[in-house]
């Protein structure tokens, strides 16, 4: 259950968000963390439409929209940050979530399996921002927070092309930084470490405890821990913090 005081506190309440990949694992403990804040919150989804469904019957009535939008398709990111505005009339929050992994040796890669990865979690990232960009502009304040990976700094075997997207990320997360913090726009990232998502299921399942044993705190993150950090650099408890790659990983590779 929410604290009505500590929404109003975190200034969440009454703002609205985009959350792209929503439907399920990491983005779907979001968007329910956002709207528990009091947000009107938009998120994307391509193929689930179940899971989408699942996920508004469960949300506070009226808080929560799920679209299906490609964010490989500039256009189709444009309409979406159009169609928002017109609704609410702001876009205070955006979290770029959407991702997908195609782990494999390098010279066992396939060309989609490169192209898929970086065009949507690096293109589809820039497609979303630079869609909301300007209607955060325009109203001289706004979050963005978009979703990199313990990848994206700490190297795996068979994720050369996950971990590059990620590393992208990063830097884009500090440029854009630089770049919004005139307007009053904020610009950070979360990057998790090991989560307990569908996502990462075959990896935990092969590789047992040779992971956890990596991991300080010797278990897995929940998809909850990292909605948990979102919400905080979404709300006025982090207005002085951008440019930042904020790790939830339980001490990921640090012995």
């Amino acid at each position: 259950m929410s604290n009505p005081a500590n929404n109003n506190e975190a200034g969440l309440a009454g703002g609205a968000a985009i959350v792209t990949g929503g439907s399920g694992g990491i983005g779907r403990a979001i968007v329910q963390r956002l709207a528990a804040a009091g947000m009107d919150v938009v998120f994307t989804y391509r193929g689930n439409a179940k899971a989408a469904e699942e996920l508004v019957a469960s949300s506070p009535a009226g808080k929560v929209t799920g679209e299906v939008v490609d964010i490989r398709d500039s256009a189709h990111c444009a309409a979406l940050a159009e169609k928002v505005f017109e609704r609410f009339g702001r876009i205070d929050l955006l979290v770029n979530n959407a991702g997908v992994i195609r782990d494999n040796p390098l010279t066992a890669l396939e060309d989609d399996d490169v192209k898929t990865v970086i065009d949507t979690n690096v293109i589809g990232t820039f497609n979303m921002s630079r869609a909301v960009a300007p209607f955060m502009v325009s109203k001289r304040r706004g979050r963005i927070v978009n979703i990199s990976s313990v990848a994206g700094e700490k190297g795996g075997r068979g994720q050369t092309n996950y971990a590059a997207s990620k590393g992208a990320i990063n830097a884009f997360t500090r440029s854009l930084a630089v770049e919004l913090a005139p307007r009053n726009i904020t610009v950070n990232a979360v990057a998790p470490g090991v989560i307990e998502t569908e996502m990462s299921r075959a990896v935990r399942e092969m590789a047992g405890d040779a992971v956890t044993s990596r991991i300080l705190l010797k278990r897995y993150g929940k998809p909850e821990e990292i909605a948990h950090a979102v919400w905080f650099l979404a709300s006025n408890f982090a207005g002085y913090i951008t440019g930042q790659v904020l790790h939830v990983d339980g001490g990921f590779k640090m012995e």
